[in-house]
């Protein structure tokens, strides 16, 4: 074929500047597109209870199991990162109400595994072991291979005493597996200084011994020395008389709260039994009528809420304080 004299002249210039580009931008491959940058701290690399995840960028579509985790992504202002959430103990905070309203409840309590997918969720966050459990589908595992990341509060691991310390790291890792790592660093400041004031109250007061009653009948069903609801007594200036329990919550005879002979009994309100029922239950109990405590009746009542490793600790130790030594509100 004869190029016109004008198209020639173009032809070649274009077979020039061919021949100066490398070789590898003639191929007839497509060159991959290059990655997408990561926002600011990511990638992020965390190691929680034993499983090792990165993230390449936040969670867009959370779903949370249990209140107290539940509260801890509101708290950090990531309303907008759930796609569902289920468990709910009790009345969630009213600064938090409105933004509650606003999430799809995904299960009254837990949900199936099918119901779970069905969110679609790309990070579930478990307040308690039993958000993960194997034998209903949700293990950790399982979620991983439907490509769904997870957390686990960090004191449902298996180690020793959950302290302050403990709470300041669930909250930092959520916020930067969230990339809010700047508030969650804000709320920590905030919270240190809140601990430290109630310690300074108490600084002087000789502590009050105390059994903790969450429910129970033939046994009672207390809090042992692994939870930080034994950190939450004894910042309050309490001592857990089964501290000695190795157990966040476990069992103990109602003989060995008769020997402990605790000072007061702090009743966790949560479900279907009040807490007038569960006074009642002490009260009426002959085998405890000579514990001082029951003697005195001199009760603290908490939410169960405030007693698991969540935003409410500080405000809990505080408010506990002040039941267990009256004066402080003086």
């Amino acid at each position: 074929m004869s190029w016109p004299p004008r198209t020639r002249n173009i032809a070649a210039l274009i077979t020039a500047a061919a021949a100066l580009l490398p070789l590898t931008a003639c191929s007839s491959t497509p060159e991959a597109k290059p990655a997408a940058k990561a926002g600011a701290g990511f990638p992020y690399t965390v190691t929680n209870c034993g499983v090792k995840t990165t993230f390449q960028a936040p969670p867009k579509r959370a779903v949370t199991m249990n209140q107290h985790v539940t509260e801890v992504m509101l708290e950090l202002g990531l309303a907008k990162s759930l796609a569902g959430t289920a468990y709910l103990d009790d009345e969630v905070l009213p600064e938090y109400e409105q933004a509650y309203e606003a999430t799809p409840v995904v299960a009254k309590e837990y949900p199936s595994y099918e119901k779970l997918l069905a969110a679609d969720p790309d990070f579930v966050y478990g307040g308690y072991a039993s958000a993960f459990t194997a034998s209903d589908g949700r293990s950790r595992e399982a979620l991983k291979k439907s490509g769904i990341e997870s957390r686990l509060n960090v004191e449902n691991c298996d180690k020793g005493k959950a302290t302050l310390d403990d709470l300041y790291t669930e909250v930092r890792e959520t916020g930067r597996t969230f990339g809010v790592g700047d508030r969650a660093e804000r709320w920590i400041t905030e919270a240190k200084a809140t601990d430290a004031a109630t310690a300074k109250k108490l600084k002087d007061l000789d502590p009050v011994s105390v059994f903790i009653y969450d429910s129970g009948d033939k046994t009672a069903f207390t809090a042992g020395g692994k939870g930080i609801g034994n950190e939450i007594i004894s910042r309050s200036g309490g001592a857990n008389v089964f501290g000695d329990l190795n157990k966040s919550f476990g069992d103990a005879s109602w003989e060995n709260v008769v020997d402990r002979k605790p000072q007061a009994i702090v009743i966790y309100d949560y479900g279907a039994t009040t807490v007038a029922q569960k006074k009642k239950r002490l009260l009426e109990d002959p085998a405890l009528a000579d514990v001082p405590a029951i003697r005195n009746k001199r009760f603290a009542v908490v939410p169960l809420s405030d007693m698991v490793l969540g935003v409410r600790v500080p405000a809990a130790i505080e408010k506990l304080a002040q039941q267990l030594h009256p004066d402080l509100k003086k």
